[in-house]
This record gives structure tokens, sequence and C-alpha cells, in this order.
């Protein structure tokens, strides 16, 4: 009697294609050294030094994923970059609270092991963890036919990071007068792009064919890290908050103390195109500044006496401004103005 054996390759998942990527990675080398920099990978867990010379430390620790951005990813058949992006959301979360990367891992669930794309992705968080300079020790990739449509997938970031308990950047430091600096943003980073492409399908727009919006909607997120470490090190900060989903005002309401107000003059913000692109198709401003960065990625609350030093940590392209000031009062934050669209 002829029986088919049932295999968990008939079924949609392929062990040896997960295993060549494990062992892709695995094999990545530091020039530099010559030795395998991701040798811990493929075991049941890893395990990482913790900095000797880090007065009462405390852990900190961040997850999140890109949202779907993945889907322009998908649409433009480019994933070199959202692996940056993963790193990004989650490392300058970290650094909101004083903290320095240490460790990332990822985890990628897709319909089924495409070898090509997974090390497109895998080379962006590699990327990010470099600029983040933290090191990528782990991580899960999952095959998953049936709750993926073929050629889709998801993937999340979880990053650990270490603080001495007096580096803490906790409420309590911000002071009335302290001033509120925006670094400009690198673009739409991983926010709101499930209201960009519900305009561009009901605008029918093929992004395949817009030179401008193909290269701004994968356009990677800035990771801030390595200026915020150096200003915190000096004691140049006070505060500062990831302005990610809802925007200005519910990022920066996160850490305004009771009895103080965050006073934004929307007058100061410099919007970069994409964002004057989106305005164009009749969003309102309520709207762009709950959905999206609007050009601001990163805020910080410093004494007036540190601008001109906190300035020189950053290039031109990411130079920070002022854009209010923090002053007594029951709204955590007040918006002044307008945005002066283009």
């Amino acid at each position: 009697m002829n029986k088919k054996k049932f295999t968990y390759k008939k079924s949609g998942v392929d062990i040896n294609a997960a295993d060549k990527f494990v062992n892709f990675i695995s094999s990545l080398s530091s020039r530099k050294k010559g030795k395998k920099k991701f040798s811990s990978i493929g075991g049941f867990g890893s395990i990482s030094d913790i900095p000797a010379n880090i007065k009462q430390p405390k852990i900190v620790a961040c997850t999140d994923g890109v949202g779907t951005k993945i889907e322009i990813a998908n649409t433009l058949k480019k994933y070199d970059t959202i692996g940056i992006d993963l790193v990004a959301m989650s490392v300058n979360d970290l650094i909101v609270q004083g903290a320095k990367p240490l460790i990332f891992l990822d985890y990628i669930s897709i319909n089924k092991i495409d070898l090509k794309k997974l090390k497109l992705i895998i080379s962006g968080i590699i990327r990010g963890c470099k600029q983040a300079k933290c090191e990528l020790v782990g991580g899960e990739t999952a095959e998953m036919p049936g709750t993926y449509e073929m050629g889709k997938f998801d993937i999340a970031g979880f990053a650990v990071g270490i603080v001495g308990k007096n580096k803490i950047l906790e409420k309590k430091k911000i002071k009335p007068n302290d001033i509120i600096l925006a670094i400009p943003s690198s673009g739409l980073h991983s926010n709101g792009y499930s209201l960009v492409r519900y305009l561009i399908n009901k605008k029918k727009i093929n992004i395949k064919k817009n030179k401008f919006l193909k290269k701004e909607l994968l356009e990677p997120t800035k990771i801030y890290v390595q200026e915020i470490l150096k200003l915190i090190d000096r004691n140049l900060i006070r505060g500062c908050a990831n302005i990610t989903g809802g925007g200005i005002v519910d990022n920066i309401k996160r850490i305004i103390p009771e009895n103080l107000s965050a006073q934004i003059d929307l007058n100061k913000i410099k919007v970069t195109k994409i964002f004057n692109w989106l305005k164009k198709n009749n969003i309102s401003d309520v709207e762009m500044l709950k959905t999206f960065n609007c050009g601001v990625g990163f805020c910080l609350i410093v004494h007036p006496k540190n601008l001109k030093q906190v300035k020189k940590f950053f290039t031109k392209k990411y130079k920070p401004y002022v854009i209010g000031k923090i002053s007594r009062g029951k709204n955590k934050v007040k918006l002044n103005g307008a945005i002066s669209w283009i």
C-alpha cells in the first residue's frame, strides 16, 4: 500500500533553509580582528558582559517594530534599510532614559524562508547595531506558512541597555526656563505609514516611478545614540524625548513633571520636504502633528547656558535648534503659533 509521507517541509516549513540563514549570520566576521563577531548566535541563549565602570548599574529594556513601513519595502522590493529602522526604534527609546545600548535581538516571522530577502534585512540590522554601538547577540526566524501571505513578513526588535543610577534622566531634573531643542529627523522614521499608504492608494500613486517618494519612504530612521550619550556623559541635558507615534505633543508630555509646561513655538519647526508633500494632500495640521514627527525626530531639554556646547556634538544636518521653553503651568504641553508649510 503506497502511503504518502507527511513532512515538515511539505507543510511549508524548511528547517534546512532556516539553518542556512543562521549559519550565514554566524559566519559574519569582524574585518579588523578577523574573528567571528556573532559566534553566540545559534545557541539557546547569549551571554554578554556588563560594563564594570558603571556605578549602581540599572538595566533598561525596549522593544518595537517598524510597522507598515514593511509594506513599502515589499512594494519597492528593497529590504536593506528597514533593519536600521528596527534598531533605531528601540535604541532611540533607550537613550531617553540615559541608557547606553548593550545588546540587540531580532525576531523575523515570514511566510517562507527567502535567504536573499533575509540577508538584506539582517545586513540593515547589523548596520543599525554598528551605528548604535551595541551587539547583535541573537534572535529568532520563524517560518509561518498560512499565517502570512506569500512574500509577507514582520520584524520586531529588542534592545537592552545599561545606565548608572546617577545618570538616569528623570523628570525631576527638568526646571522652569530650561529650553527645548529639536533635533531634525531623517524623514518619516517608522511612524504614520498606514496613513501614507492609504493616501498613496487613494490617489493611485505609483511609488515605483516616483523618484521623490521612492527615496523618502524608505529613508532609514536616524539613530541618535552616539550624540545623546556624549551629552549625558557631560551632564549637558536634563531630559529628552524620542518623537515617534503620537508626534511632538504626546512624546514630550511623557517627560514633563507635574506643574510644569513645555511651551512649544510651532513657527520655529523646520519642516522637511516629505511632510510638506503630505500636508498638500488635504491633511489637517492637527492630524499632521498627531501622526508624524513633522521634521523633529528627537527633542532635548537643556539649561540655556549649555546650548552652544550641545550644538557642537552634531553635524550640520542634525544640528539642534530652539523650539520652546519650560515654564510653570498645568498643561504639560502648550502649542503656540502654527507650522509654516511650504
